[in-house]
């Protein structure tokens, strides 16, 4: 096999497998804590602190963290939106600190069961102790996102520059597998035990589902520890010695001035972070569009999003081969004007059908993992030597720091036009801006001004 700057030496079968696994164990938390369960068993725990579970007549709905008044409903989004602000912080400079670091197994152990501890520990959020809830969400939230960086920054030393579209969308693919996996188990309990006419069964079984993805997490996290090998970091420019620590913020201070020297790099980002706006509106507000528009039913919902999980994982590969073949550039292309297609067809489904949303969650499963995982590996192209860590905690940001835009993008078309449809079809904005942008990057020039070796096919 061959290899680059960024591939100093070669990895074996049983490394790159240790690898896919951490998208097994970490795929838990994004699917089963985020995508279903936290949201409203957080804001049903916030209800109860607010006294609505008590006399929802005469509660106005309302807690008051730190005093300051807030919505028992608007308390998760505001969550989500101090992690994202916490995250941009973190991010870069763990990534910066994994880059100079002589060992990155042992950050990507501490960012992981960090994480999954504060997921396990939600298993004592009981009552009306949202604060303490919201707490170890933004903790595990800021994990999360710490961990992929430091995994994120494997891949370059994994494969040469002919074999990352590959190994990366077998990744993303085991990684929906796994997660999906564990959402049908949990799923399966929730449905199978829950008693109606008890919300506080439905509400343990909620919390006690959230504490199953932290162990999954955690348990699945050993295979990668022990069969990922650590490999030589390209020198820092700045010498040896010093504390890694203080040393990563230096770094990534001199980072951030160096990056314009890489218009092209920049470029690609800022494409990336359009598109992919749009791809983490639609995962966001399927649900929503489903409830409040087309007026499913939960039981449908669920299954559509089980339909997603495990069509994700066909897709990945599928888009992954795809690129083998045409090139990772021209596919997320194609799979950008497949996203167009969804968003469109989404306008025209009928109220109170479920089978043409379960069909449009097909669609959507087949492009979304493979979208993700070859932008991943390409953007690995375009990363100079030595710091893949800094690169990709700018990645992860244009990922979760700016996941608002389509959100409020979706919102203001709403508000003016009291279309939920109208929301939804707006969002084509993204994929085809993103789509032209990245059209217009000349990716072989880019990586060629990085200092690596083009692919074959881009």
């Amino acid at each position: 096999m061959a290899v680059d700057g960024n591939t100093t030496t070669l990895a074996s079968k049983r490394e790159r497998t240790g690898w896919y696994f951490y998208d097994w164990a970490n795929s838990a938390f994004s699917t089963t804590v985020i995508t279903v369960f936290l949201g409203p068993f957080l804001t049903s725990v916030t209800e109860r602190a607010a006294g609505c579970a008590i006399d929802a007549d005469t509660c106005d709905g309302t807690v008051h963290p730190l005093g300051i008044p807030v919505a028992a409903g608007s308390y998760y989004a505001y969550l989500v939106s101090l992690s994202v602000l916490l995250t941009v912080f973190v991010l870069p400079v763990m990534g910066a600190i994994a880059d100079r670091a002589p060992r990155k197994k042992p950050l990507l152990a501490g960012a992981a069961f960090t994480g999954a501890a504060a997921t396990v520990a939600m298993a004592f959020v009981t009552g009306d102790r949202y604060l303490l809830g919201g707490l170890l969400f933004i903790v595990a939230n800021i994990s999360f996102g710490a961990a992929i960086v430091v995994y994120n920054s494997f891949l370059p030393q994994l494969a040469g520059p002919d074999d990352r579209d590959r190994i990366s969308s077998r990744g993303w693919a085991i990684g929906y597998l796994g997660g999906g996996v564990l959402l049908l188990l949990n799923l399966v309990a929730v449905m199978s035990l829950s008693q109606e006419g008890n919300p506080q069964r439905t509400l343990d079984l909620a919390r006690w589902s959230i504490v199953s993805a932290g162990v999954w997490w955690a348990a699945f996290t050993v295979v990668p520890l022990l069969w990922l090998r650590e490999h030589p970091t390209v020198a820092s420019d700045t010498g040896a010695g010093g504390n890694v620590l203080t040393d990563g913020f230096k770094q990534l201070g001199r980072t951030i001035k160096g990056m314009r020297a890489y218009p092209l790099t920049l470029a690609f980002l800022g494409a990336y972070l359009i598109y992919n706006d749009g791809i983490q509106t639609v995962i966001a507000l399927a649900s929503q569009f489903g409830t409040e528009e087309l007026k499913l039913e939960q039981s449908a919902l669920i299954l559509t999003i089980l339909i997603v999980q495990f069509l994700a994982f066909g897709g990945a590969l599928a888009l992954g081969a795809l690129a083998t073949v045409i090139g990772a550039r021209k596919t997320i292309l194609i799979a950008l004007a497949l996203w167009l297609g969804v968003v469109t067809a989404a306008y025209f489904l009928p109220e109170g059908e479920p089978v043409p949303f379960m069909l449009l969650g097909a669609g959507i499963g087949i492009v979304m993992g493979g979208s993700q995982a070859l932008s991943r590996s390409l953007f690995s192209q375009l990363i100079p030597a030595g710091k893949e860590g800094e690169y990709y905690g700018f990645y992860e940001i244009s990922d979760k720091g700016t996941s608002w835009l389509g959100p409020l993008f979706f919102g203001l078309i709403f508000q003016l036009t009291s279309s939920y449809r109208a929301g939804i079809v707006s969002l084509v904005v993204f994929f085809l801006a993103g789509g032209v942008l990245l059209a217009l990057v000349p990716v072989r020039r880019a990586i060629l001004a990085v200092g690596n070796t083009p692919p074959k096919l881009i």
